[in-house]
């Protein structure tokens, strides 16, 4: 059995667009983001899908406002965590 190219994990979606949304993509370099999005997406649910736009037809307003807010979340714990391993760099 094959994995299809197409699947992934919807998070990884909201997560990028929350990155984009607060710069962080300029704030921190190529290394630190990719640590910064694993521990992002290590506290979040699986969502697996085909097709983001069967997603966006099928999913609830409500739903998806909760996963946003989960990806919030999230993202500030990640911040806390670089910001925490930048000072103990120091």
């Amino acid at each position: 059995m094959r994995l299809h190219d197409d699947i992934h994990n919807y998070y990884e979606k909201i997560v990028l667009e929350k990155i984009l949304e607060h710069g962080l993509d300029k704030k921190y370099n190529d290394d630190t983001m990719a640590d910064f999005c694993c521990t992002v997406l290590n506290q979040l649910p699986a969502r697996y899908i085909r097709n983001d736009v069967d997603m966006a037809f099928y999913l609830p307003q409500l739903e998806r406002m909760k996963m946003e807010e989960q990806v919030d979340i999230a993202i500030e714990f990640a911040m806390a965590q670089v910001a925490k391993k930048r000072n103990s760099q120091q």
